[in-house]
């Protein structure tokens, strides 16, 4: 879960309506911030309830026995199952900013994006396997048309940039954690409790009142989002349309070559299209042949200059760093959440709460403790003490692997089937959530000032998939639940993740020699 920790605090006093025709980045209507930041802040927090309640069920009902109105699939096709689908929401970000950039504005396809994921909650509340993976591809097209364009709408609500800029996308996040919490407490009892198909009908109910509101609300945005961003060139701008056709040459041509290597490879049998298993080794193999051709291809021909090249290095080193952290991190839907169901005591003055419960906490800790890393960072720039970009990251490693080195602990405790306190959970949620909070929110800045200008919408691009591949990788992972003792599938996340991080911290130094100045 991506977090912007705060960065300023605002007064919630009351103002007066705007008059009309006032700029929305004039309004002073939410807690001193633009009237259509409260649209944006709650359509985005229903849309993460929606997800985040989904997720929080989707293993758990996949891997459910059928007499228990579950699918009954194994933790192998479970976690293929899981990895697509988390995967697939970032990768289908870029070509859902491409159609707002191009076809749509932003203001449309955020509303064509939530009405598109709540099709597919309520498709998922239908029975039926066919129904379930239909509406799974609906969220995934879904979001991707409303995630990206979204956050780009928030930002158009402050051009003069700034302090306040960033602390109106402070609250914005906020509504993403607020989402985050509720969901999994609320579609989560009624998944597990009630009914499955009821849970994600919620989702998909909860998705309809972020689009109400964001129609109703909609009048507070004044222009922004209402044209796409190629409508709003004049000639002779760069990107004039004239470009655009030949990327998207380039980019068709780049997917048949993908579509026919993976002809070839089924032909060959090197990968199976025709399982679950063999669509997420695939898509692996996708997105790692186009992350090297992009990089090779800016190396070679790029047009780069030797300090342009030294950080494209460095975007590649974080992008692998990326990658590592979100495939144990994403283990919190998956395998975690599956050590929750079978072996925790979830037993509370008698009753027994769900397991999906345990998947608020992360966005509890993440509410508290984003403020104080906020300060943190602030409080050692002052000092000139503040760790640079790749310090972070490396923190955040061995933060994620030290959680996953308490689920050893865990499960050796839990060895024979013995259930153990949901406190061991909660502390490796806790050290993922530091983690969390030290690599994520300085990803995407730090890869936007490392990025020639000319390509930093590419690169933007590159790093969803870093993002992708993470989750890809993190379903393949979870579905060793069953196959590998926990505490060797545990310990294999955590060796990995701390050894990168340590090998990141022995490299801080020629790495920030490498970014050129940027922090």
């Amino acid at each position: 879960m991506t977090q912007t920790p705060a960065t300023q605090s605002a007064s919630g006093s009351a103002t007066p309506p705007a008059a009309p025709g006032t700029p929305a980045s004039e309004q002073r209507g939410f807690f001193g911030h633009p009237r259509g930041l409260a649209t944006l802040f709650f359509t985005e927090l229903w849309e993460r309830f929606s997800y985040y309640g989904m997720r929080a069920l989707l293993f758990l009902f996949m891997t459910a026995a059928v007499e228990k109105g579950g699918l009954g699939f194994g933790t192998e096709k479970a976690g293929a199952i899981y990895g697509l689908y988390t995967s697939g929401v970032y990768l289908t970000a870029m070509p859902g900013g491409w159609l707002a950039d191009r076809l749509l504005g932003q203001r449309r396809a955020v509303l064509y994006g939530g009405i598109i994921i709540a099709l597919g909650h309520f498709s998922m509340a239908l029975p039926g396997t066919f129904f379930f993976y239909l509406g799974l591809l609906l969220i995934v097209l879904g979001t991707g048309l409303l995630k990206p364009n979204i956050s780009t709408m928030v930002g158009g609500l402050y051009p003069e940039g700034g302090a306040r800029r960033d602390a109106g996308f402070s609250i914005f996040y906020m509504g993403i954690n607020i989402g985050a919490f509720i969901a999994p407490l609320v579609v989560g009892y009624l998944g597990e409790q009630v009914n499955w198909h009821l849970g994600f009908g919620a989702a998909g109910v909860g998705m309809v009142f972020g689009v109400i509101q964001y129609m109703v609300g909609g009048r507070h945005l004044g222009e922004v989002g209402q044209r796409p961003q190629s409508a709003a060139l004049q000639p002779g701008e760069t990107g004039q349309p004239e470009r655009s056709g030949s990327s998207r040459t380039v980019g068709l041509a780049m997917v048949g070559v993908l579509v026919g290597l993976l002809v070839v490879m089924q032909l060959l049998g090197v990968v199976d299209l025709t399982t679950a298993v063999g669509l997420a080794n695939a898509g692996g193999l996708i997105i790692v042949t186009l992350a090297l051709a992009f990089f090779a291809y800016q190396f070679t021909a790029g047009g780069l200059d030797a300090t342009e090249k030294r950080r494209l290095a460095v975007i590649g080193v974080l992008f692998i760093c990326s990658a590592i952290f979100w495939a144990g991190f994403e283990q919190a839907g998956s395998s975690l959440n599956l050590f929750a169901r079978e072996l925790t005591d979830r037993r509370v003055f008698g009753w027994e709460m769900p397991a999906s419960f345990l998947q608020s906490v992360n966005a509890l800790l993440i509410i508290g403790f984003a403020p104080v890393f906020a300060w943190l960072w602030v409080w050692l720039n002052k000092r000139g003490r503040e760790p640079a970009s790749p310090a972070k990251f490396s923190l955040g490693l061995v933060l994620l692997g030290s959680g996953f080195l308490v689920m050893v602990a865990a499960s050796l405790a839990a060895a024979g089937g013995h259930k153990v306190s949901p406190l061991w959970l909660v502390l490796t949620y806790l050290l993922h959530t530091l983690g969390e909070l030290s690599l994520s929110p300085v990803g995407l800045s730090t890869v936007t000032k490392l990025s020639p200008q000319r390509a930093v919408g590419q690169m933007m691009g590159v790093w969803f998939m870093s993002m992708s591949l993470g989750n890809l990788i993190a379903g393949r992972v979870a579905g060793q639940f069953e196959a590998m003792p926990l505490p060797q599938l545990f310990g294999a996340v955590a060796a990995v993740a701390i050894a990168a991080g340590l090998v990141l911290a022995l490299f801080v130094r020629p790495i920030r020699r490498m970014m050129g100045g940027v922090h």
